[in-house]
């Protein structure tokens, strides 16, 4: 077998696998997946909110305070009920239970009260509440299911019909009920069970339409408003290969999941679906509000605990949940998978995988990548425009992943191989190359030339002051001076490599190093000079352990350089070449005469965007042009202020700043002392007349 094929091994059995997983999926991760990128598709593209006649009578926190802390009597829901019916409710349905008889019926009043007399032959609230349910006509009572047993049965108002076997087999079962009391759904045009079955991470991500109660069928809340809306006295069912389809109620068809649900499609909050139930009790609510409107009885109230997540909103009423089932039904507007979903994901999941391992066996690592990225671009591209256009749900999750695992099981197998040839090339070649030249031979051995690039960087001399006399401290033992000449070198090198520089060469005492090459750095300028400083405290560090004290001069510059593999055929290092290396070197070599540490050019300073103090207007020695020099920090308060009375030869107004300077700013002292003895040199033999303030450097 050749190499070639060999690096398509390990992508086959891969892509073997993901596809058994697709088929299987034991732990249904995948399902979730792409639950997840459902959820997401629904937030980033929700249905649009078109006015229906639906609305939520809601039980806020308002209608509570106007109104009365909940359970309401049942007096007040009679007059709920009744005002509904006379703004011409289509239908009313209440999402909630009302399985005890009202706390303020007589008999529990005249148990409470018996020194009242006559209080037991009061109305019956609940009585009143029957008999409101009936005189409306179109009320449906909700109730809820358990799995628990319990012999409770819900009142059931309209039959079921399906062809084949029962759809009861298909759903979830449930072995008792929380119903209502009897004289409310005997009353009652409809009664409907308002449950969900929250998915992964508790998110109401369909309502159910039917429900199967010890092997009998039930309808929803929602489909029980529908039915009674319409006059519809029946639904009917339809099945396909062991799993139900659609549901029919009235002249509307509902395409249903396996479990008998309709996948939501949820629209944004909106308010106009609420009307508060204290607005509906007064005499100034606008009928057209209710009128020809299913309206669902619930609350918002956070403290009634009906709260449930969407996929869009964590807050959600149940009620609403309820609400927008009947608007999607109304609107015709469905979420759809298609029984040929799972066919068609795994199809594209084997075309996708097959694709890439041609192009890992035909085309570069480049065009493999780019074929990976498109194909899943397409994967994904196609399954949103489907969302978005058919309302279709397919899965990209799969083709993705398998995308993703075949191309970096070829990769990885790829890589391999070229590392055995690096391996190769690194035995052959280590012997006679520096080991970051080998490193970058082995990644390309094209670059096995002579040359570079111009790019501009950033460049950094550090040098250690009167090495001479150090020297001559330690001539008669040599190797302490090398000791002392690593453990100087270390720390300084460790902060120029942490801070992203490259280290050229060192030369003695003396360090070089440049930032930006070989890899981009747009702050390479900032990261020179937060070396500097850096290297400026770790010396200092470094100065209590030492048996001599150090100290160093940086000079930094920024400028355009050649960098790359510099030296001869047969030995060359990475280095970097041209004039702004010459003027790092310089400016280190006058940290001495100003008396600071660090000299930066006026083009690092302002590329690093620093704070600086101007040391001179200098043409340094081997060069013509003049170049500003500064020093890192803030400048005393009239330094500049002295400079431009130097260079315009107000030699008076310069001495009498220096002597203000001097007092406040010490650490500056030898710099006041340098412009002090040039003006006093400048009176004996004063300047030429076009004399500019540009200082000639005599030596580096």
């Amino acid at each position: 077998m050749s190499s070639r094929l060999k690096i398509l091994l390990a992508p086959a059995c891969l892509l073997t696998l993901i596809l058994i997983w697709r088929a299987f999926d034991p732990g249904e991760l995948l399902v979730r997946s792409r639950v997840m990128v459902f959820d997401v598709y629904t937030r980033l593209q929700p249905r649009n909110f078109e006015s229906v006649p639906v609305r939520i009578i809601d039980i806020d926190d308002e209608s509570l305070r106007r109104l009365g802390q909940w359970p309401w009597p049942r007096r007040l829901l009679a007059d709920l009920t009744m005002r509904l019916n006379e703004m011409g409710a289509a239908a009313i349905g209440f999402d909630s239970v009302f399985a005890e008889e009202d706390r303020t019926a007589p008999k529990f009043l005249a148990q409470a009260y018996p020194e009242i007399e006559g209080l037991a032959r009061l109305p019956d609230p609940d009585a009143g509440f029957a008999d409101a349910i009936a005189r409306a006509g179109n009320v449906v009572t909700g109730y809820g299911l358990s799995v628990h047993a319990n012999g409770a049965a819900p009142a059931q108002k309209a039959g079921f019909a399906f062809s084949g076997a029962d759809p009861a087999g298909f759903l979830p079962s449930f072995q008792g009920a929380v119903v209502n009391l009897s004289k409310l759904d005997d009353a009652a045009a409809g009664t409907g069970a308002f449950d969900f079955y929250p998915s992964y991470g508790l998110i109401v991500r369909a309502v159910p339409m039917v429900y199967a109660l010890r092997g009998k069928l039930y309808p929803s809340l929602a489909a029980e408003l529908l039915r009674v809306a319409q006059g519809a006295r029946s639904y009917t069912l339809k099945a396909e290969a062991g799993a139900l389809t659609d549901m029919r109620i009235g002249d509307f068809t509902v395409p249903l999941t396996a479990r008998g649900e309709l996948r939501m499609h949820f629209s944004r909050p909106e308010g106009a679906r609420y009307v508060p139930a204290w607005k509906v009790l007064s005499t100034d609510a606008p009928p057209d509000l209710i009128g020809g409107h299913i309206v669902l009885i619930g609350t918002s109230a956070v403290g009634l605990n009906d709260i449930r997540a969407s996929s869009l909103d964590p807050m959600m009423p149940g009620v609403e949940a309820h609400a927008q089932a009947i608007e999607q039904i109304l609107l015709q507007s469905f979420l759809q998978r298609p029984d040929w979903a799972e066919g068609a994901e795994w199809l594209a999941t084997l075309a996708l995988g097959l694709l890439l391992m041609a192009s890992l066996f035909y085309a570069n690592a480049f065009w493999s990548a780019f074929a990976g990225l498109a194909a899943l671009l397409v994967a994904g591209a196609a399954s949103w425009h489907l969302y978005v256009a058919e309302r279709l749900l397919l899965d990209p999750v799969t083709p993705g992943l398998a995308g993703i695992f075949v191309y970096m099981a070829g990769s990885l197998a790829s890589y391999l191989k070229v590392e055995g040839d690096r391996r190769h090339v690194t035995a052959a070649f280590g012997q006679y190359l520096s080991p970051a030249l080998v490193k970058r031979l082995a990644a390309d051995p094209k670059q096995l030339a002579l040359g570079g690039e111009t790019r501009e960087l950033t460049l950094m001399f550090c040098d250690v002051r009167g090495f001479t006399a150090i020297s001559e401290h330690f001539r008669g033992n040599p190797q302490e001076l090398t000791s002392l000449i690593n453990r100087f070198l270390t720390p300084m090198s460790d902060v120029i490599l942490a801070a992203g520089g490259t280290i050229d060469k060192y030369m003695g005492d003396c360090i070089m190093a440049f930032w930006n090459a070989p890899l981009d750095d747009p702050e390479h300028a900032s990261q020179a000079c937060a070396a500097a400083q850096a290297m400026m405290a770790e010396l200092e560090a470094l100065n209590r352990e030492l048996p001599v004290k150090l100290g160093i001069g940086i000079g930094i510059n920024t400028g355009s350089c050649v960098v790359g593999n510099m030296g001869s055929e047969r030995r060359f290092d990475y280095s970097a070449l041209g004039d702004a290396v010459n003027l790092a070197s310089r400016l280190e070599g006058q940290s001495k005469t100003y008396g600071v540490t660090i000299v930066v050019s006026e083009e690092t300073l302002q590329r690093a965007g620093l704070a600086g103090v101007e040391l001179d207007l200098i043409v340094v020695k081997g060069k013509e042009e003049a170049v500003r020099i500064f020093t890192l920090g803030k400048a005393p308060q009239g330094h500049d202020a002295m400079l431009l009375a130097y260079r315009t030869g107000a030699w008076d107004e310069a001495e009498a700043r220096l002597e203000r300077l001097r007092s406040t700013s010490a650490e500056f002292s030898a710099l006041y002392d340098l412009y002090a003895q040039r003006i006093a040199d400048l009176r004996r033999q004063p300047p030429s007349e076009n004399w500019n303030g540009v200082f000639r450097a005599t030596s580096k």
